[in-house]
């Protein structure tokens, strides 16, 4: 019950995500790749501050240097943070969300079959609800219009988030993980950003976009990230990408009441089928072994 619990609060901070992006980016006042890095520095600090507390101290050594997992975590948050960013100048985060997360879903199930793991009829089924509740959102006949190039680069992000999360799965501690997982790529991303051309769109022209950085990285990114990574070596793959098939839900409620994104019955009855999709995947979890919730 416990990691029910928590596997339904780590949720949270992911739909959170999307809507604290798309809210700085609309004001104007921080470009994308200005807000990834900020959000990165500052999911770095709070759980470098942490790690210090719990640990008693910080070392070199924490940062796993030598695993690679490791390296397939900074490579992949890297690809997911600036992907996100990026496709959130035109995506709303309703619209961002349901896009993410099911390419998360695919990845994750992928990685699930290259790893063998058992998967029970009712898993596929719940899989296939789920994610066809998400597709009839995005159906023609709802009227969406996406751009391809931003579609592409959430798609990426997803790709990105769907390896982070498996990468997670190693096990490890996980406030450890993700402090250094977010340091690593935050100094990556530093470095990185020194070798853009001086006429790169890279601005912050108001404390807005960048206190809701700020929060995205400390609170809802590097915090709640560390709580996934908590919850994952208890999941099975597939289990967890079906699980993270809620967020969008979540994204698209909580845009519509901060952002004043529209709420039709066609969401409604789509959420539906998507939790609907994910209880079921999750019944043939409740009597094995590592993933018993």
């Amino acid at each position: 019950m416990r990691i029910v619990v928590l596997t339904a609060l780590a949720m949270v901070p992911l739909a959170a995500n999307s809507v604290l992006n798309r809210m700085a980016l609309v004001g104007g006042d921080i470009d994308p790749v200005s807000f990834g890095i900020v959000r990165l520095c500052a999911g770095a600090v709070a759980l470098m501050v942490l790690v210090a507390v719990l640990q008693g101290g910080l070392h070199w050594r924490m940062l796993g240097l030598d695993r690679w997992t490791r390296w397939v975590g900074v490579g992949s948050l890297l690809l997911y943070i600036f992907g996100f960013s990026l496709a959130h100048q035109a995506l709303d985060a309703g619209l961002g969300a349901l896009i993410l997360f099911g390419v998360v879903q695919m990845t994750m199930f992928v990685g699930g079959v290259v790893q063998r793991e058992p998967l029970p009829p009712l898993r596929w089924i719940g899989a296939g609800v789920a994610f066809g509740g998400l597709i009839w959102l995005l159906w023609p006949g709802a009227g969406l219009q996406i751009s391809t190039a931003h579609g592409v680069l959430m798609a990426a992000a997803g790709v990105g988030w769907g390896v982070y999360s498996l990468a997670g799965r190693a096990g490890g501690d996980p406030i450890i993980g993700t402090a250094a997982n977010f340091l690593l790529a935050a100094l990556a991303a530093l470095a990185m950003s020194l070798l853009l051309p001086n006429d790169a769109p890279m601005q912050i022209t108001g404390g807005r976009g960048v206190a809701l950085a700020i929060l995205s990285g400390a609170v809802t990114s590097g915090l709640g990230y560390a709580l996934w990574y908590s919850v994952l070596p208890h999941l099975a793959a597939s289990v967890a990408s079906v699980v993270q098939l809620s967020v969008p839900v979540m994204a698209m409620a909580l845009s519509a009441v901060i952002l004043g994104e529209e709420v039709t019955a066609q969401f409604i009855l789509a959420a539906g089928l998507v939790l609907g999709g994910v209880a079921l995947s999750l019944i043939p979890g409740l009597s094995r072994g590592k993933e018993r919730l």
